[in-house]
Protein backbone atom coordinates (compact mmCIF):
# COMPACT_ATOMS: atom_id res chain seq x y z
CA UNK A 1 0.00 0.00 0.00
CA UNK A 2 2.83 2.51 0.94
CA UNK A 3 4.61 1.46 -2.60
CA UNK A 4 0.90 2.45 -4.45
CA UNK A 5 0.32 5.71 -2.47
CA UNK A 6 4.31 6.52 -3.27
CA UNK A 7 3.88 5.70 -7.09
CA UNK A 8 0.73 8.09 -7.23
CA UNK A 9 2.60 10.81 -5.54
CA UNK A 10 5.71 10.54 -7.89
CA UNK A 11 3.30 10.18 -11.17
CA UNK A 12 1.22 13.30 -9.85
CA UNK A 13 2.69 15.48 -7.68
CA UNK A 14 3.57 18.63 -9.10
CA UNK A 15 7.53 19.60 -8.73
CA UNK A 16 8.72 21.00 -5.33
CA UNK A 17 11.30 23.62 -6.20
CA UNK A 18 13.71 23.31 -3.50
CA UNK A 19 14.14 26.99 -1.17
CA UNK A 20 17.40 27.55 -3.47
CA UNK A 21 15.55 27.52 -6.42
CA UNK A 22 13.74 30.41 -8.16
CA UNK A 23 11.35 29.98 -11.12
CA UNK A 24 12.38 31.90 -14.18
CA UNK A 25 10.68 31.41 -17.03
CA UNK A 26 8.25 28.61 -18.59
CA UNK A 27 7.18 27.37 -21.91
CA UNK A 28 3.66 25.42 -22.15
CA UNK A 29 3.14 23.36 -25.58
CA UNK A 30 -0.36 22.65 -25.40
CA UNK A 31 -2.87 20.43 -27.55
CA UNK A 32 -5.57 22.16 -28.86
CA UNK A 33 -8.84 21.27 -26.53
CA UNK A 34 -11.85 18.88 -27.43
CA UNK A 35 -12.45 18.86 -30.75
CA UNK A 36 -15.10 17.57 -32.90
CA UNK A 37 -13.92 14.81 -35.43
CA UNK A 38 -12.72 15.74 -38.44
CA UNK A 39 -13.51 13.41 -40.76
CA UNK A 40 -17.47 14.39 -42.12
CA UNK A 41 -20.67 12.15 -40.64
CA UNK A 42 -21.02 10.10 -44.04
CA UNK A 43 -17.45 8.98 -43.80
CA UNK A 44 -17.68 7.97 -40.16
CA UNK A 45 -20.92 6.18 -40.37
CA UNK A 46 -19.70 4.09 -42.44
CA UNK A 47 -17.95 2.13 -39.82
CA UNK A 48 -20.86 1.84 -37.44
CA UNK A 49 -24.33 0.35 -37.28
CA UNK A 50 -25.45 3.56 -35.94
CA UNK A 51 -24.69 7.74 -36.73
CA UNK A 52 -21.97 9.33 -34.62
CA UNK A 53 -23.30 11.90 -32.92
CA UNK A 54 -23.66 15.67 -33.55
CA UNK A 55 -20.88 17.56 -31.46
CA UNK A 56 -22.49 20.84 -32.49
CA UNK A 57 -20.15 22.08 -34.59
CA UNK A 58 -18.51 21.33 -38.07
CA UNK A 59 -15.48 18.57 -38.45
CA UNK A 60 -12.19 19.38 -36.75
CA UNK A 61 -13.45 22.66 -34.77
CA UNK A 62 -13.15 23.16 -31.26
CA UNK A 63 -16.64 22.63 -29.29
CA UNK A 64 -17.68 24.78 -26.72
CA UNK A 65 -17.27 22.29 -24.29
CA UNK A 66 -13.26 21.93 -24.68
CA UNK A 67 -13.19 25.82 -25.05
CA UNK A 68 -14.73 25.80 -21.30
CA UNK A 69 -12.15 22.88 -20.66
CA UNK A 70 -9.16 24.84 -21.76
CA UNK A 71 -10.34 28.20 -19.97
CA UNK A 72 -10.22 26.09 -16.90
CA UNK A 73 -6.93 25.15 -17.61
CA UNK A 74 -5.82 29.08 -18.01
CA UNK A 75 -6.95 29.25 -14.75
CA UNK A 76 -5.13 26.57 -13.83
CA UNK A 77 -2.08 27.43 -14.95
CA UNK A 78 -2.55 30.95 -13.22
CA UNK A 79 -2.13 29.64 -9.79
CA UNK A 80 0.58 27.34 -10.68
CA UNK A 81 2.72 29.71 -12.09
CA UNK A 82 1.64 32.86 -10.06
CA UNK A 83 5.21 33.30 -9.10
CA UNK A 84 6.17 34.13 -12.72
CA UNK A 85 3.00 35.80 -13.91
CA UNK A 86 3.03 38.23 -11.05
CA UNK A 87 6.62 40.08 -12.62
CA UNK A 88 4.73 41.65 -15.46
CA UNK A 89 1.94 43.66 -15.31
CA UNK A 90 -1.11 42.34 -17.16
CA UNK A 91 -0.92 40.87 -20.55
CA UNK A 92 3.28 41.33 -20.74
CA UNK A 93 2.98 38.28 -18.44
CA UNK A 94 2.67 35.92 -21.20
CA UNK A 95 3.06 35.65 -24.62
CA UNK A 96 0.54 33.53 -26.71
CA UNK A 97 1.47 31.73 -30.19
CA UNK A 98 -1.18 29.60 -31.94
CA UNK A 99 -1.51 27.45 -35.30
CA UNK A 100 -3.93 29.27 -37.24
CA UNK A 101 -6.53 26.68 -37.13
CA UNK A 102 -10.03 27.33 -35.34
CA UNK A 103 -9.30 25.29 -32.60
CA UNK A 104 -5.98 25.98 -32.04
CA UNK A 105 -6.39 29.88 -32.17
CA UNK A 106 -9.77 28.93 -29.87
CA UNK A 107 -7.41 27.00 -27.53
CA UNK A 108 -4.94 29.78 -27.23
CA UNK A 109 -7.64 32.37 -26.62
CA UNK A 110 -9.30 30.69 -23.80
CA UNK A 111 -6.31 29.94 -22.25
CA UNK A 112 -5.44 33.55 -21.89
CA UNK A 113 -8.50 34.22 -20.87
CA UNK A 114 -8.41 31.80 -18.03
CA UNK A 115 -4.64 32.65 -17.06
CA UNK A 116 -5.15 36.33 -17.31
CA UNK A 117 -9.21 37.14 -17.07
CA UNK A 118 -8.51 40.84 -16.76
CA UNK A 119 -6.58 41.54 -19.86
CA UNK A 120 -6.67 41.72 -23.06
CA UNK A 121 -3.95 39.58 -23.93
CA UNK A 122 -2.87 39.17 -27.93
CA UNK A 123 -2.52 35.58 -29.88
CA UNK A 124 0.04 35.98 -32.60
CA UNK A 125 -0.54 33.59 -34.98
CA UNK A 126 0.40 33.33 -39.07
CA UNK A 127 -0.91 31.08 -41.97
CA UNK A 128 1.43 28.07 -43.09
CA UNK A 129 3.52 28.00 -39.70
CA UNK A 130 6.44 26.39 -39.93
CA UNK A 131 6.67 26.02 -36.27
CA UNK A 132 3.79 23.58 -35.82
CA UNK A 133 3.89 21.95 -39.99
CA UNK A 134 7.86 20.95 -39.46
CA UNK A 135 9.71 20.26 -43.03
CA UNK A 136 8.43 17.54 -45.82
CA UNK A 137 9.99 14.24 -45.13
CA UNK A 138 11.50 12.20 -47.44
CA UNK A 139 9.01 9.54 -48.82
CA UNK A 140 11.36 6.46 -48.77
CA UNK A 141 13.05 7.45 -45.84
CA UNK A 142 9.61 7.93 -43.76
CA UNK A 143 8.69 4.45 -44.69
CA UNK A 144 12.21 3.11 -43.95
CA UNK A 145 12.17 4.09 -40.76
CA UNK A 146 8.58 3.01 -39.41
CA UNK A 147 9.38 -0.41 -41.65
CA UNK A 148 12.78 -0.91 -39.92
CA UNK A 149 10.71 -0.44 -36.21
CA UNK A 150 7.56 -3.33 -37.21
CA UNK A 151 10.47 -6.22 -38.61
CA UNK A 152 10.24 -8.61 -41.06
CA UNK A 153 6.26 -9.12 -40.27
CA UNK A 154 4.39 -5.76 -39.77
CA UNK A 155 0.82 -8.00 -39.86
CA UNK A 156 2.53 -9.26 -35.57
CA UNK A 157 1.55 -5.65 -34.79
CA UNK A 158 -2.02 -6.03 -35.58
CA UNK A 159 -1.84 -9.57 -34.52
CA UNK A 160 -0.73 -8.38 -31.13
CA UNK A 161 -3.48 -5.72 -30.46
CA UNK A 162 -6.17 -7.74 -31.61
CA UNK A 163 -7.86 -7.63 -28.27
CA UNK A 164 -8.20 -4.09 -29.25
CA UNK A 165 -9.38 -4.16 -32.39
CA UNK A 166 -12.52 -6.98 -31.08
CA UNK A 167 -13.08 -4.58 -28.18
CA UNK A 168 -13.61 -1.93 -30.89
CA UNK A 169 -15.48 -3.56 -33.68
CA UNK A 170 -17.84 -4.39 -30.68
CA UNK A 171 -18.06 -0.51 -30.25
CA UNK A 172 -19.16 -0.39 -33.54
CA UNK A 173 -21.23 -3.45 -33.64
CA UNK A 174 -19.17 -4.77 -36.97
CA UNK A 175 -22.49 -4.22 -38.97
CA UNK A 176 -20.81 -1.50 -40.52
CA UNK A 177 -16.85 -2.26 -42.51
CA UNK A 178 -15.06 -3.99 -39.48
CA UNK A 179 -12.09 -2.45 -38.80
CA UNK A 180 -8.92 -3.94 -39.59
CA UNK A 181 -6.86 -1.13 -40.45
CA UNK A 182 -4.56 0.23 -37.28
CA UNK A 183 -4.48 4.09 -39.32
CA UNK A 184 -8.60 3.94 -38.94
CA UNK A 185 -8.82 2.53 -35.51
CA UNK A 186 -6.63 4.96 -34.26
CA UNK A 187 -9.16 7.94 -35.85
CA UNK A 188 -12.05 6.13 -34.51
CA UNK A 189 -10.94 5.43 -31.09
CA UNK A 190 -9.93 8.99 -30.57
CA UNK A 191 -13.30 10.10 -31.68
CA UNK A 192 -14.71 7.75 -29.28
CA UNK A 193 -12.05 9.45 -26.70
CA UNK A 194 -13.70 12.85 -27.67
CA UNK A 195 -17.22 11.95 -27.37
CA UNK A 196 -16.07 11.08 -23.49
CA UNK A 197 -14.05 14.39 -23.36
CA UNK A 198 -16.88 16.74 -24.54
CA UNK A 199 -19.26 15.70 -21.97
CA UNK A 200 -21.52 13.21 -23.70
CA UNK A 201 -23.71 11.02 -21.78
CA UNK A 202 -26.43 8.20 -22.69
CA UNK A 203 -27.42 6.70 -26.15
CA UNK A 204 -24.37 9.66 -27.76
CA UNK A 205 -21.76 8.40 -25.40
CA UNK A 206 -20.35 5.32 -27.89
CA UNK A 207 -24.02 4.60 -28.72
CA UNK A 208 -24.57 3.52 -24.56
CA UNK A 209 -21.76 1.05 -25.02
CA UNK A 210 -18.50 3.00 -24.29
CA UNK A 211 -17.52 3.17 -21.00
CA UNK A 212 -13.57 4.69 -19.33
CA UNK A 213 -12.62 0.52 -19.27
CA UNK A 214 -13.22 -0.25 -23.10
CA UNK A 215 -12.44 3.28 -23.77
CA UNK A 216 -8.97 3.31 -22.49
CA UNK A 217 -8.41 -0.56 -24.33
CA UNK A 218 -9.23 0.34 -27.43
CA UNK A 219 -7.21 3.89 -27.13
CA UNK A 220 -4.51 1.50 -27.32
CA UNK A 221 -5.05 1.48 -31.50
CA UNK A 222 -4.69 4.81 -31.19
CA UNK A 223 -1.43 5.85 -28.91
CA UNK A 224 0.38 2.32 -31.09
CA UNK A 225 -0.47 4.57 -34.49
CA UNK A 226 0.68 7.73 -32.76
CA UNK A 227 3.85 6.23 -31.95
CA UNK A 228 4.79 4.87 -35.28
CA UNK A 229 4.17 7.73 -36.71
CA UNK A 230 5.04 10.69 -35.09
CA UNK A 231 7.38 9.43 -32.96
CA UNK A 232 9.67 7.25 -34.64
CA UNK A 233 12.99 9.57 -34.50
CA UNK A 234 13.54 10.09 -38.07
CA UNK A 235 9.68 11.48 -38.40
CA UNK A 236 9.91 13.47 -35.49
CA UNK A 237 13.00 15.40 -36.49
CA UNK A 238 11.47 16.08 -39.44
CA UNK A 239 8.01 17.35 -38.37
CA UNK A 240 9.33 18.53 -34.87
CA UNK A 241 12.90 20.49 -35.39
CA UNK A 242 11.49 23.96 -35.92
CA UNK A 243 9.54 23.53 -32.73
CA UNK A 244 12.13 22.62 -30.32
CA UNK A 245 14.59 25.11 -31.93
CA UNK A 246 12.37 27.79 -31.20
CA UNK A 247 11.86 26.18 -27.26
CA UNK A 248 15.16 26.09 -26.94
CA UNK A 249 16.13 29.80 -28.35
CA UNK A 250 13.22 30.93 -26.28
CA UNK A 251 14.73 28.96 -22.89
CA UNK A 252 17.95 30.73 -23.92
CA UNK A 253 16.56 34.05 -24.59
CA UNK A 254 15.36 33.95 -20.90
CA UNK A 255 18.01 32.66 -19.56
CA UNK A 256 19.78 35.78 -20.81
CA UNK A 257 17.46 37.88 -18.99
CA UNK A 258 16.06 38.89 -22.22
CA UNK A 259 12.74 37.57 -22.63
CA UNK A 260 9.45 39.39 -23.72
CA UNK A 261 7.32 37.75 -20.98
CA UNK A 262 8.16 35.42 -18.36
CA UNK A 263 5.66 32.58 -19.31
CA UNK A 264 5.42 31.25 -23.15
CA UNK A 265 2.00 29.56 -24.48
CA UNK A 266 2.58 27.60 -27.72
CA UNK A 267 -0.76 25.96 -28.85
CA UNK A 268 -0.57 23.85 -31.24
CA UNK A 269 -1.32 19.86 -31.99
CA UNK A 270 -1.05 16.22 -30.39
CA UNK A 271 1.63 15.39 -33.42
CA UNK A 272 3.74 18.25 -32.17
CA UNK A 273 4.14 16.86 -28.44
CA UNK A 274 4.48 13.47 -30.19
CA UNK A 275 7.42 14.83 -32.40
CA UNK A 276 8.94 16.28 -29.07
CA UNK A 277 9.05 13.33 -27.35
CA UNK A 278 10.21 11.64 -30.13
CA UNK A 279 13.05 13.80 -30.21
CA UNK A 280 14.19 13.50 -26.93
CA UNK A 281 12.82 10.21 -26.21
CA UNK A 282 10.32 11.33 -23.59
CA UNK A 283 7.93 9.27 -21.92
CA UNK A 284 4.79 9.85 -19.19
CA UNK A 285 1.66 7.75 -17.83
CA UNK A 286 -1.00 9.81 -16.24
CA UNK A 287 -4.30 8.12 -15.05
CA UNK A 288 -7.53 6.85 -17.27
CA UNK A 289 -5.16 7.30 -20.76
CA UNK A 290 -2.47 4.85 -22.62
CA UNK A 291 1.29 5.59 -22.19
CA UNK A 292 2.19 8.42 -23.58
CA UNK A 293 -0.81 9.74 -24.70
CA UNK A 294 -1.27 13.30 -25.77
CA UNK A 295 -5.01 14.48 -24.99
CA UNK A 296 -7.21 17.46 -26.03
CA UNK A 297 -5.47 20.09 -23.50
CA UNK A 298 -2.61 17.95 -22.44
CA UNK A 299 0.65 19.90 -22.71
CA UNK A 300 4.32 19.72 -22.34
CA UNK A 301 5.84 22.35 -20.08
CA UNK A 302 9.16 23.48 -19.75
CA UNK A 303 10.72 25.28 -16.97
CA UNK A 304 14.00 27.21 -16.65
CA UNK A 305 15.03 27.89 -12.68
CA UNK A 306 17.69 29.65 -11.07
CA UNK A 307 19.67 28.28 -7.77
CA UNK A 308 20.99 30.59 -5.41
CA UNK A 309 24.79 29.70 -6.57
CA UNK A 310 23.88 31.44 -9.94
CA UNK A 311 23.46 27.44 -11.67
CA UNK A 312 20.39 27.29 -14.06
CA UNK A 313 18.37 23.89 -14.62
CA UNK A 314 15.28 22.76 -16.90
CA UNK A 315 12.68 20.44 -15.58
CA UNK A 316 10.24 18.89 -17.87
CA UNK A 317 6.67 17.67 -16.83
CA UNK A 318 3.53 16.64 -18.95
CA UNK A 319 0.19 18.16 -17.45
CA UNK A 320 -3.34 17.12 -18.61
CA UNK A 321 -6.97 16.51 -17.01
CA UNK A 322 -7.76 13.64 -16.60
CA UNK A 323 -10.75 12.44 -18.72
CA UNK A 324 -13.57 12.14 -15.69
CA UNK A 325 -12.40 15.65 -15.08
CA UNK A 326 -12.91 17.03 -18.83
CA UNK A 327 -16.15 15.13 -19.12
CA UNK A 328 -17.35 16.83 -15.99
CA UNK A 329 -15.92 20.16 -16.78
CA UNK A 330 -14.24 20.09 -13.01
CA UNK A 331 -12.87 22.99 -11.26
CA UNK A 332 -9.24 22.93 -11.30
CA UNK A 333 -7.30 24.45 -8.47
CA UNK A 334 -4.05 23.34 -6.07
CA UNK A 335 -6.00 20.93 -4.22
CA UNK A 336 -8.16 19.20 -6.91
CA UNK A 337 -4.96 19.84 -9.70
CA UNK A 338 -5.07 18.03 -13.42
CA UNK A 339 -2.86 14.89 -13.26
CA UNK A 340 1.32 15.76 -13.95
CA UNK A 341 4.03 13.74 -14.56
CA UNK A 342 7.91 14.69 -14.37
CA UNK A 343 9.21 13.71 -17.13
CA UNK A 344 12.85 11.82 -17.27
CA UNK A 345 14.76 13.30 -19.85
CA UNK A 346 17.52 10.13 -20.72
CA UNK A 347 20.18 12.38 -22.05
CA UNK A 348 20.67 14.79 -19.58
CA UNK A 349 18.13 14.28 -16.37
CA UNK A 350 19.70 13.96 -12.71
CA UNK A 351 18.27 11.59 -10.23
CA UNK A 352 17.24 14.36 -8.70
CA UNK A 353 13.39 15.92 -7.78
CA UNK A 354 11.90 16.32 -10.74
CA UNK A 355 14.42 15.20 -13.19
CA UNK A 356 16.53 17.94 -13.66
CA UNK A 357 18.52 18.84 -16.68
CA UNK A 358 21.44 21.19 -16.44
CA UNK A 359 21.09 24.12 -18.42
CA UNK A 360 24.47 22.98 -20.51
CA UNK A 361 23.21 19.85 -20.22
CA UNK A 362 19.79 20.23 -21.45
CA UNK A 363 21.08 22.72 -24.67
CA UNK A 364 23.66 19.93 -25.72
CA UNK A 365 20.75 17.46 -25.88
CA UNK A 366 18.84 19.43 -28.02
CA UNK A 367 21.75 20.50 -29.76
CA UNK A 368 21.95 16.47 -30.68
CA UNK A 369 18.37 15.66 -32.43
CA UNK A 370 17.48 18.91 -34.03
CA UNK A 371 17.53 18.50 -37.75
Amino acid sequence: MRNRLLLALLLLAPVARAQTEQLQFAVIVSRHGVRSPTWEPARLNQYSDAPWPDFGVAPGLLTPHGRTLMKIMGAFYRDHFSALLAQRPCAAAAYFRADSEQRTLETARALAEGMLPDCQAEVHAVENDPLFAGTTADASLASAAVAGRLGPEPDALIAAHQPAFDQLNRLLEGRGQAVKSLAIASTLSEDLLLEYADGMTGDKLGWGRLTAANLLEVMSLHTTYADLMRRTPYLARTRGSNLLNHILKSLEQAQAGKAPAPLLVIAGHDTNLSNLSGMLGLSWLLPSYQPDDAPPGGALVFTLSRSAAGDYSVRLQFIAQTLDQMHDAAALSRQNPPAIANVFVPACSSAKEGYPCSWEAFRQAVHLVIR
